[in-house]
């Protein structure tokens, strides 16, 4: 049975009984069924598929369908929608992202200017921040993403408030025992067999970045905070706003006060500081904190953290496994035949990886709060649809970030060093990371869908056993054992990516929306259209009975 595209559901417009499998050669037969008013509408005939195709088009189906039992079909008409709704969330965060990436590379390039060991010694410094303190703040801010994200759909808008300052508390709890590991950064590196110059350098940029820690504890709910509420063009705003004094903040602290490598540091904490400024002024110019509760601490804030800690903790796990499966790789090239050359290119493949990455993380952040807001408000349909069409376009950046690996592949490298080696290493690499990020982009977009729908566990158990039960044996067994050395490493990599990839689709693709919305409501404090008089514990633990009672007092007038 056909009918026209615009024809309604038992109304009026003509159909037609098409049979495909027993039409003639020419086109299919079409018995027309006129409605009562209706003329009769010519059909037009298309050349019937052949039965192999038709075969194999079944086939796909029974396949998908057995795969993803519990995925929806979704029409074009409503993919194309969503996939607009995602891109207006995702757009904003990519520019911001290459605003940040360009902020890296000021400070790279003021350290460069200093020499080499100022060079070694801040970049040595920056990979160690990022390993024991910024990854691990990043992570546990996104703890607060389902919780903002589904409160904000669900109409509590008390939550949202709450839960940025239980975050904001979290972290600078966090950063208190981070703050002391930095501060004995020196004898760690000197264990390690770190140079002895290059080490006193490293400490002496990371001592005076210790305040950048309060601050990132501040950036990453805020920003949070902001996006859960689809509020993404300011992000951007204030961050062109910080990085545009970014660079004669450097020049006067490195070149005309002469404060060398702390003058990089205390650069980048004051970028942090006038974004985080610029952040708060749109805040509280546009009364964005007057709907959720404010910023005043009360006694709510320092209870119910329950759900929180339970969300922080597998969210840090699931980023800081990938983010140190990357430094772990950059020590063992340090052990290849060519140690100088392959850590070197290493280098320029992670800074080209962080480049391509800011893509699909962005991505992912959109996917994220489209799944997370549907859910608050009880839509499941609409939440699977934004999960479906979120992973289209996690595909569709892979095939982009595929094909900018493989056109660059022959001039990347030199755009960043003259050494022939380094070249032809990066040259023979960049295929295969191309491949990866085939892999890299789903993923990181099926991350989002598990972040939105509150499955932060789910993520940190694909992650632990794709990165280090398939990605590492592999890298190590190829480089080490079979002699495919520097490109070994990245085998290694790719088949992490694909074992996460499948991994994640999969359990995205089981997912039943419906349980998710379940649990959305009892995570939130909504309540069941049948069930107005009652309430949930959980929903009390996570938001006081005060804040309980006025959140409900504001839907009720809503």
């Amino acid at each position: 049975m056909a009918c026209r595209d615009d024809a309604r559901p038992h109304g009026d417009a003509a159909c037609g009984v098409s049979c495909p499998l027993l039409a003639k050669p020419a086109g299919e037969v079409h018995i027309p069924v006129a409605g009562e008013d209706a003329p009769a509408v010519p059909v037009l005939t298309t050349k019937s598929p052949g039965r192999l195709a038709t075969a194999v088009k079944e086939a796909l189906f029974v396949f998908l369908g057995m795969a993803f039992p519990k995925t929806p079909v979704v029409s074009s008409s409503d993919a194309r929608g969503e996939a607009r709704s995602i891109l207006g969330l995702a757009l904003p965060m990519i520019l911001t992202g290459l605003l940040l990436y360009l902020r890296s590379m000021i400070s790279m390039l003021f350290l460069g200017r200093l020499g080499g060991l100022a060079l070694a010694g801040g970049s040595l410094a920056i990979g160690f921040a990022n390993i024991t303190g910024y990854s691990v703040l990043s992570g546990l801010a996104m703890g607060m993403e389902p919780i903002c994200g589904q409160a904000f759909g669900a109409g509590n808008f008390s939550l949202l408030g709450i839960t940025m300052q239980r975050t904001v508390l979290l972290l600078i709890a966090a950063a208190v025992p981070i703050g002391g590991l930095w501060m004995h950064m020196r004898p760690l590196l000197l264990l390690c067999g770190q140079d002895t110059g290059i080490a006193a350098v490293a400490e002496t940029y990371i001592l005076a970045s210790l305040p950048d820690l309060v601050l990132q504890a501040f950036i990453h709910p805020v920003r949070i905070y902001l996006r859960a509420q689809s509020i993404n063009l300011p992000l951007t705003v204030c961050a062109a706003l910080a990085i545009a004094i970014h660079l004669p903040i450097n020049y006067v602290l490195v070149t005309v006060l002469g404060l060398g490598i702390r003058g990089v540091a205390f650069a980048s904490v004051l970028a942090n500081l006038n974004l985080l400024l610029f952040l708060l002024g749109y805040i509280f110019f546009m009364g964005v904190h007057r709907r959720t509760g404010g910023f005043v601490l009360s006694r709510e804030s320092f209870r119910g953290w329950g759900e929180l800690a339970s969300l922080a903790l597998p969210s840090c796990v699931s980023v800081c496994l990938e983010w140190w499966w990357y430094e772990i790789m950059i020590l063992l090239c340090g052990l290849l035949l060519n140690p100088q050359a392959t850590v070197a290119s290493m280098g320029i493949l992670i800074q080209t990886t962080s480049l391509i990455y800011i893509f699909p993380s962005s991505l992912s952040f959109g996917v994220s709060t489209r799944v997370s807001n549907e859910l608050g408000a009880n839509r499941p349909e609409d939440a699977s649809r934004a999960a479906t069409v979120g992973l289209m376009l996690g595909f569709a950046f892979g095939g982009l970030a595929s094909a900018f690996a493989f056109a660059v592949r022959n001039v990347w490298a030199s755009m960043f060093t003259a050494d022939p080696a380094i070249i032809a290493l990066t040259a023979s690499v960049l295929p295969v990371l191309g491949l990866c990020e085939l892999g890299n982009c789903p993923q990181t977009t099926g991350c989002g869908v598990l972040r939105g729908s509150a499955r932060p566990k789910d993520a940190a158990s694909i992650n632990l056993r794709s990165f280090y039960l398939v990605g590492t044996p592999v890298a190590l067994v190829l480089a080490f054992w079979l002699h495919y050395d520097f490109k070994g490493l990245w085998f290694g990599l790719l088949a992490a990516q694909a074992t996460c990839m499948v991994r994640m689709l999969l359990v995205i693709g089981r997912t039943d929306w419906a349980s998710e919305a379940k649990r959305s409501r009892q995570l939130t404090g909504a309540k069941d259209s049948d069930d107005k008089a009652g309430g949930d514990e959980k929903s009390r633990l996570l938001l006081g009975d005060t804040d309980m009672e006025r959140a409900n007092a504001h839907s009720d007038q809503c």
